[in-house]
This record gives C-alpha cells, sequence and structure tokens, in this order.
C-alpha cells in the first residue's frame, strides 16, 4: 500500500503554477466531484477548472478588484477553489470566512480585514443583507449563484457574469493576466476561533501556502490514481490546503455536500483518501465496534486485529479477507487517511493500519499555513506527529526533564511556512516571535534522537475539540459573566469517560442571593436556562454542552485571579 522510501516531487513556484500545471498534464480527468444545486453529481476536469479560474482573474481585473481584498462565504465547491485561486494569483487577498459565524462576526471581520468584495453562495441569501449593512468598506458583492437578488442600494454580480467579463478582457490584444509580483506580501487573511474582539487574524503569503503544498506533497504518499473525499470545513486552512496539495498531486476530489451525508457518500464516491480531524475518526471507530457489538462478532474483530497485526510483520496483508465489513462501510476502497488537529489514540492508529487503513498524523497551527510536521508514510512512529516537514525547522524551547526523562519545552518554528505576523496587531505578533525570529507555537512537546516531535500538551489554556476547533474559554465566560445569576465562572473541557469526546463544560459559582429559598437542584436548573439562553448568541462549537455548580467560591491568587488549574 505505501512505499517505504521518500517520494521525488516536483515542486511548484505559485498557485497559478498550481492549476496552469494541472491543466496541462491532467486535461479531461476529472478534478471535482460534486452535488450540483439540484441535487445531482456533476464534475469539472482539470481543464474547466483552470479555464474557470482564469476568466474569474480577469473579471476581478475588469472590475477592479485586482489586487484588493475579497472574501468568500460558502460552502465547499469548485468555485470556492476557483475564487480562492484567482484572487491570490492575481496579486489580492483572499479572506475566506467560517460559514457557521452569525452575522454581526461576519460583519466584524469583514470591517476588519477592510474587504473589498465578498462572495458568497445561495445559502446566504438571506443573511447576506444583515451582513453588508453592517459592512462598511464592501464595494462589490458578488453571488456564486446566478438567482441571487439586489438587495438595498446595493447591486449583486452573479459569478457566471464576472467569468464573462473575465472572456471579453481576455480576448482583448495584448492582455495578460495581472499577477502576483510579491510572493512573500500578505495574499490569505484568516480570523483564529475567536469572537469580535479577541479573534486574531493570521496573514500568510502566497509563498507560505506554496511551500506548504511542496512539503505536503514529498511527505504524504497520494497519487494521481488516489480519489479523496473532502469532509472538513473548507475555511480551515488544514482543509484548503490538503486540498490543494491534493490538485498538484492530480487527484481527483470529491466534495462533501453534508456531516449527516458521510457515511452515503462514502459509498457513493469510494474514496481511496481522506484528510480528517480525530473526532471523525473516532466516530468511525467506535461505529465499527458498535456494529461488530451488535452482531455478536466484537470477539472476532479483536481475534482479526491480532492475526492481520502478525501476518503483516511476516509481510502478508490479510486486511481485506479479515475486514471486509469494515472496508465496504468506507466505501470499500479507503486506504489512507491524513488526520491532524488533535491528538491520537496510538492504539486506535494500530488498529485502523490492521483494518488496512493507514493514519498518517500531521501537525500544524494556521500561523504555519499550517504544516510543520508529518508523521512520513515510509516511517512512521507511533504516538509522534513525525519530523518537520522539508519547508521549516523545528527546535524544542527551554527544555525540561520530565519523570520519563523527557527533554519537554515550547515547540518553536522558523521557515517558509511561517506567518507574516497577526493583521494590525503588532503587540500580538511580538509576542509569538522570540528576538531571533523564532515561531512560538504555545504547543509542549519533544524530539526523540531522529527529530521526530512528541506532542504532549498546551502551554496555555486553550481548549482544542475532537473536531480540532481551538477555543477560547475566555471568550465565552466573558458571555456568561453578564447572566445576574452567574457570579464567577469558568469555562473547561471534560473528557466524556465514555466517548472520549471533548465537551465544553461551565464550572459557575452562582449567585445564590437572587435565588432564595432554592435547592441546588433549582439553582442548577435555573443556570442552565440562562446558558441555554447565551448558547444563541455562539456559534454551535462554542456553545456550552454541560454545567457544573460550585457551592464556595473558585481559589484565586492573591492577584483575585482565578486558579485554572484548580478547577
Amino acid at each position: 500500500m505505501s512505499r517505504k522510501t521518500p517520494r521525488l516531487f516536483t515542486p511548484i513556484s505559485s498557485l497559478r503554477d498550481l492549476y496552469s500545471k494541472g491543466a496541462k498534464l491532467h486535461g479531461d480527468k476529472v478534478l471535482f466531484r460534486y452535488y450540483a444545486k439540484d441535487g445531482n453529481i456533476d464534475t469539472v476536469t482539470y481543464s474547466q477548472f483552470k479555464y474557470r479560474t482564469d476568466r474569474i482573474a480577469a473579471g476581478i481585473d475588469s472590475l477592479g478588484l485586482a489586487g484588493k481584498r475579497i472574501a468568500i462565504l460558502s460552502e465547499s465547491s469548485p468555485e470556492w477553489f476557483c475564487t480562492y485561486l484567482a484572487v491570490v494569483s492575481t496579486g489580492g487577498v483572499i479572506i475566506p470566512l467560517d460559514k457557521d459565524l452569525v452575522v454581526e462576526e461576519i460583519a466584524n471581520f469583514l470591517n476588519r480585514s477592510n474587504a473589498d468584495a465578498i462572495v458568497f453562495s445561495r445559502n446566504f441569501n438571506k443573511k447576506i443583507d444583515d451582513v453588508c449593512k453592517g459592512a462598511e468598506t464592501l464595494t462589490h458583492h458578488i453571488a456564486i449563484d446566478p438567482d441571487c437578488h439586489d438587495f438595498g442600494d446595493k447591486s449583486v454580480l452573479s459569478l457566471q457574469q464576472i467569468v464573462e467579463a473575465g472572456q471579453t478582457k481576455l480576448a482583448e490584444r495584448k492582455y495578460e493576466l495581472p499577477v502576483n509580483e510579491d510572493m512573500n506580501k500578505m495574499s490569505i487573511m484568516l480570523f483564529t476561533s475567536g469572537t469580535t474582539g479577541t479573534s486574531k487574524c493570521v496573514m500568510l503569503s502566497e509563498n507560505n501556502i506554496v511551500s506548504c503544498i511542496n512539503a505536503a506533497c514529498a511527505a504524504v504518499d497520494f497519487n494521481p490514481n488516489d480519489v479523496l473525499m473532502s469532509v472538513l470545513p473548507i475555511h480551515h486552512t488544514y482543509e484548503s490546503t490538503c486540498m490543494l496539495a491534493a490538485i498538484n498531486y492530480g487527484i481527483e476530489i470529491c466534495i462533501n455536500d453534508s456531516l449527516k451525508n458521510v457515511l452515503k457518500n462514502l459509498a457513493i464516491f469510494k474514496p481511496t483518501g481522506m484528510t480528517l480531524v480525530p473526532l471523525f475518526v473516532n466516530t468511525f471507530y467506535k461505529r465499527i465496534w458498535d456494529e461488530a457489538k451488535k452482531k455478536g462478532k466484537d470477539a472476532m474483530l479483536k481475534k482479526g486485529i491480532a492475526i492481520a497485526g502478525a501476518t503483516k510483520k511476516v509481510g502478508v496483508d490479510l486486511s481485506k479477507t479479515l475486514f471486509k465489513d469494515v472496508i465496504s462501510a468506507f466505501g470499500g476502497r479507503l486506504e489512507k487517511i491524513v488526520c491532524g488537529g488533535a491528538p491520537m489514540d496510538p492504539t486506535m492508529v494500530k488498529n485502523f493500519e490492521a483494518f488496512g487503513i493507514c493514519i498518517v498524523e500531521g501537525y500544524g497551527i494556521t500561523e504555519c499555513s499550517p504544516l510543520i510536521s508529518v508523521s512520513p508514510y515510509y516511517r512512521q512512529k507511533t504516538g509522534s506527529v513525525g519530523p518537520a516537514v522539508s519547508c521549516c525547522e523545528v527546535r524544542i524551547d527551554n527544555p525540561e526533564t520530565d519523570d520519563e526523562g523527557r527533554d519537554i519545552g515550547e515547540i518553536i518554528v522558523k521557515g517558509d511556512n511561517v506567518m507574516l505576523g497577526y493583521y494590525l496587531d503588532e503587540e500580538s505578533t511580538n509576542a509569538v516571535f522570540a528576538e531571533d525570529g523564532w515561531f512560538r507555537t504555545g504547543d509542549l512537546g519533544y524530539t526523540d534522537k531522529d527529530g521526530y516531535i512528541y506532542i504532549t500538551g498546551r502551554k496555555k489554556n486553550v481548549i482544542i475539540l475532537n473536531n480540532g476547533k481551538n477555543v477560547f474559554p475566555e471568550e465565552i465566560e466573558e458571555y456568561l459573566e453578564k447572566i445576574d445569576l452567574v457570579n464567577e465562572c469558568v469555562v473547561v473541557g471534560r473528557e466524556n469517560s465514555e466517548t472520549g469526546e471533548v465537551v465544553l463544560t461551565a464550572v459557575v459559582y452562582p449567585n445564590f442571593e437572587m435565588l432564595p429559598g432554592k435547592d441546588l437542584s433549582e439553582v442548577a436548573a435555573a443556570v442552565k436556562e440562562k446558558i441555554l439562553e447565551t448558547n444563541k448568541k455562539l456559534p454551535s462549537f462554542k456553545q456550552i454542552r454541560n454545567v457544573e455548580i460550585k457551592k464556595t467560591e473558585f481559589e484565586k491568587t492573591s492577584s483575585k485571579k482565578i486558579k485554572r488549574f484548580t478547577v
């Protein structure tokens, strides 16, 4: 399934080189397979993708938007990728937005980024009116779907109109597409998971992304015969960079239309590979065991794992024979899963290997475009996220030896993948860069003699959910502390002992004076009701799922700060 030596790979020089080379090498091969708005599956070839991307680029130029800042608010689609590549390759700045944000957050991010235009899909028709009322810098509004409406005194162009304008522009004599003349300038603006006041805006360059694409292609064992199913939110730099790397491989990408349809689409698209976060892998793994238990085959599954592990050691792979039912649940062809965003259970990784599905663990953060390390297909180590990829260096800062003899310190990074800084936030930028230019990740870990990285935890108190999203508890606490029944609160991530899921939990010391004569259960019920109301103001991944009530105040430092580590 996987070779044991590094792959040789021709690097790309720019994002325009990426899609132009794809069209030249793969032409009429399918690049995207996706659900069209009529519900049927449609396709886009590599040649068609270049044709449309070039015309969007020229159309942007015809509107005077080349080099400008353009936000995109959409589900994953071929048009999303066309727009991303067209904007960056013409010297502009793309601003991918989270489709799950509330209107106020979207408007705030548009204002903070000084966006000149927004490209949006049909699912945001109803929201876009309110979004644009609060966005002061927008001059153009571009609908991906042609049947979007006009609103107020702001007319809406369709993306098809942009394509047609681009076609006219390209037909002009001596016209040449604008190019990004400075690969190291800001080309992508990405907002971190924080809300309006605390979210940072990461500035990435085209060179940042290109360096990660080249590094990924050298480290991960995909090839043009693979079929990749895209499931994760596309505004995440992890998913978008992985999909751009897939284009460089010449892979067919199948776009999942909804999380509730993942299993159905696995059967339809029959992928050989996926890029995921541990939440999905954990869910798949649990489903495998649940199905085995229902059929009384869990003992047989355990025995099969033992047999597969033993036979693989002597070069015999019995996975397809022993685990036919397991493999068929993933479409029958799944062989590779690239997983990053949160720690993985080594036993689960080993068992997936027994099933015939290789899990390649990676490590990265948005500020590093996002790739820092990958456990290479030709030499994996259990529990490690691999050595630093080719575009960067990693070292452990101020290591201290723990009880197990591990020299643990903060993981710091230097290389072509590291961000330019945080937009209009010199203080935060200076805080994460050491004097010698190394970037501080905020993660703790150690390396072995071969340079393989092992992550042991977070330096700060950011909560990492199973889906890989980072949650800043102070932001949620700011909302909760506005509730009159809440005296003090701390938001933590509690791991469910049965499912392994990290559950956002509010630990609350209530204002008992406002609830005289109520017993603890009545107080808890009243507080929970208020928190449920507050949840409506937050994106779904930031909503409190569990509430714990304290009878006494939190333990505090001399400066009256709550000691979080005691909660």
